[in-house]
């Protein structure tokens, strides 16, 4: 014996539409979340990561042309501050993203980062750029500098470290880490 169904037309239409198009693959709901942009926040002209500390937004505020003046040492397309931090008198750590997606999280972002030497004066310092991959191998740049060290760059830095470093003289000034993205 046949078990016959009989539905309503609407009910019929929505049934034809829910077995028509399959769920999204994990690989599809994976590829959405990770083309997702960053939302930014306009700070005196430059693009801030909203997730931004304020004291990111603060530093940005403070000299914008110098922090734009950091985007461009990191080249085409990196036009989103992630992190900032001023170190005293004596330096400044940027980091900068394209907002472009390299894997397949939200997080796996290209990172530049820059080491910004406030002092005028030439000193040993660098930058070192880890991402939160345990197998990709640290970029840095260490030597003596005036202007600035860096830039560094991590393919998947966005929720990575960098690692800022400066001696005047025989005295260290400037050793500190700062997270780069917003992540977990």
């Amino acid at each position: 014996m046949k078990t016959v169904v009989r539905m309503g037309g609407i009910c019929a239409a929505l049934l034809a539409v829910t077995m028509a198009a399959p769920a999204a693959s994990a690989a599809d709901q994976a590829e959405l979340k990770s083309n997702t942009p960053i939302a930014t926040m306009d700070v005196k002209g430059v693009q801030v990561d909203e997730k931004a500390t304020e004291e990111t937004k603060q530093v940005i505020a403070a000299e914008p042309a110098i922090a734009a003046a950091a985007a461009n040492v990191c080249g085409s397309g990196y036009t989103i501050s992630v992190r900032a931090a001023r170190y005293g008198t004596y330096a400044t750590a940027y980091t900068w993203t394209n907002g472009k997606t390299t894997g397949d999280s939200y997080n796996d972002k290209p990172i530049c980062a820059v080491l910004f030497n406030d002092t005028g004066v030439a000193h040993y310092m660098g930058i070192r750029l880890k991402d939160n991959y345990t197998s990709t191998p640290d970029v840095q740049d260490f030597g003596t500098y005036s202007t600035y060290a860096g830039p560094v760059y991590q393919n998947k830095g966005y929720c990575g470290v960098a690692y800022s470093y400066m001696k005047v003289g025989s005295n260290v000034v400037v050793d500190n880490n700062l997270t780069v993205g917003a992540c977990n």
